[in-house]
């Protein structure tokens, strides 16, 4: 089980994990926090960058009645503070071969009919740890505005917290996904550096040198990458 190590004077401070009272080093992030309690966190982890989603948290703050959302390898952990990881909810994910649909606009409602069934509540933007307007992304994908929902939705991290909180029981991170792949499949004109990057690849134009950085030491690499 990974342990955290916390920088040596740091000041202590209180917070809940689980509904359980621990002393942890002000600074750490809530999953460095768990890491320090001896939490073993299997799942609610993955990149630590905040670009995969995997630790979404729900946390409140002494003498504030609100329930705020979070990823937990990017908030800090604060005096009184309460949290907890979310479990996974399930979800309606269709599978789909975007270029098989004829259609991308009726293929939504084939696949997602639950899309046209918003209430506008705006739960599900008031939970998103990105900031992000999923009400209207929701919107955007229903009158087939995909360029919009692309736009809107860029930095959706597929946590899945608006899955929580729709009361039209849908998944909005799955539309939005959706409608940004048909957006790239059908609307997006293919970017022309990256066509002549994959011929090159294609041609063989990397092969020599992946094969001698294949055969590299793993410390020969991190010479190489200019790693310490």
């Amino acid at each position: 089980m990974f342990q955290y190590e916390a920088p040596e004077g740091a000041r202590m401070i209180q917070v809940w994990i689980n509904g359980k009272e621990w002393q942890v080093p002000e600074g750490l992030t809530m999953i460095q926090a768990m890491w320090y309690t001896g939490h073993e966190v299997i799942h609610g982890i993955g990149c630590l960058g905040g670009v995969c989603g995997a630790c979404a948290a729900v946390y409140r703050m002494p003498g504030n009645f609100r329930l705020f959302n979070a990823l937990a390898c990017q908030t800090l952990v604060k005096e009184g503070m309460a949290f907890s990881l979310i479990a996974s909810y399930p979800t309606q994910r269709a599978h789909y071969d975007i270029e098989q649909i004829p259609d991308a606009k009726e293929g939504l409602f084939t696949l997602y009919p639950e899309s046209a069934t918003c209430r506008n509540c705006n739960a599900c933007t008031e939970v998103c740890p990105q900031g992000i307007d999923v009400r209207t992304s929701v919107w955007q994908a229903a009158f087939g505005d995909f360029k919009g929902v692309a736009e809107t939705t860029m930095s959706c991290v597929m946590c899945g917290l608006c899955v929580s909180r729709c009361i039209a029981e849908m998944a909005p991170h799955e539309i939005a996904l959706y409608a940004r792949r048909a957006y790239a499949s059908r609307e997006l004109a293919f970017p022309e550096n990256l066509r002549q990057r994959m011929d090159s690849v294609a041609s063989g134009a990397y092969d020599k040198e992946l094969e001698r950085l294949s055969r590299l030491s793993p410390d020969q690499l991190k010479l190489e990458c200019g790693v310490k």
